[in-house]
């Protein structure tokens, strides 16, 4: 460090990067150990002494690093910093945008709007396709109806004269179609009116339309079908094992002349029972 004394005896009419040098050396400070004290690198303290400011950057950092040099080594530049062509200290220009065209403020609005759009479509399609096959394959996919809904595909049994004398048998379809309904639908024909009913016969009016599904002894299905408002059958005893009704509460159903009560065994408006070899009813066991 060097005292007020010492440099006072510089020249006076030196620049700023001369009067620096000056009072480095007097000080005894090379210039390795001015820049680690101004953690500066060896370069910009020789360009600050030999006043090579292009090198330096912006002149408000050169006057910066002078200021930080002349403090180091107690110069006080003075007059000799206003007079060095270091170039002044522009503030930075803002630049305002509140004057944007309106017709450039709608085609950026219309360009951001196209660009979403193109990049909903780039994630979405790919994901339409990807799908498309999974939802045309379940399309195709043999379907099974619940008992608790009408089938539409069902066949509705006959009603006329026709179905009451001969056995109606399912016909075998022209064309498969794309959406089988898994069932076997072969119902059985009406009695005559005339018949009379055997005893323990069981018998089912129809006050409403209903799907049954009525099973024999053996398994086998004796009727699966539609049943219109109106229409009668009667079974009897050992004829069939175990029904289900659908749309119970318009169905009565009576055993030997006796109108059994569906409600324990109805669920949903479905009733579920079994037929014993007497006709009886009883519940179905699981």
């Amino acid at each position: 460090m060097i005292d007020d004394q010492t440099v006072n005896a510089f020249d006076a009419a030196a620049g700023c990067g001369a009067r620096l040098r000056q009072a480095r050396e007097a000080a005894g400070l090379s210039l390795e150990a001015v820049g680690q004290q101004l953690r500066m690198p060896v370069q910009v303290v020789k360009s600050l002494e030999a006043e090579q400011w292009d090198r330096l950057g912006a002149p408000v950092f050169v006057r910066g690093q002078l200021k930080s040099y002349a403090r180091l080594l107690k110069v006080d530049l003075g007059d000799l910093l206003d007079q060095a062509h270091i170039g002044p200290v522009v503030p930075p220009q803002l630049v305002s945008h509140t004057h944007t065209p309106r017709a450039r403020r709608i085609a950026e609005s219309v360009g951001r709007r196209v660009l979403y759009v193109g990049i909903t479509a780039v994630l979405a399609v790919p994901v339409w396709f990807a799908t498309r096959g999974h939802f045309d394959g379940a399309a195709n996919t043999p379907s099974t109806a619940s008992l608790d809904v009408i089938p539409a595909a069902v066949p509705v049994a006959g009603t006329g004269p026709a179905a009451q004398a001969a056995p109606a048998v399912a016909p075998a379809p022209a064309t498969a179609p794309s959406a089988p309904y898994l069932a076997s639908l072969t119902p059985v024909p009406r009695p005559t009116a005339s018949a009379p009913a055997p005893s323990g016969a069981l018998s089912l009016q129809f006050k409403g339309d209903s799907w049954v599904d009525i099973a024999a002894p053996d398994g086998s299905t004796v009727e699966k079908a539609l049943i219109k408002s109106g229409e009668t059958r009667t079974f009897s005893p050992g004829q069939v094992a175990r029904m289900v009704l659908g749309n119970a509460s318009a169905v009565e159903v009576q055993q030997g002349g006796t109108i059994v009560d569906l409600s324990p065994y109805q669920r949903a408006n479905v009733a579920r029972f079994t037929v014993s070899s007497d006709g009886s009813v009883a519940p179905v066991s699981h």
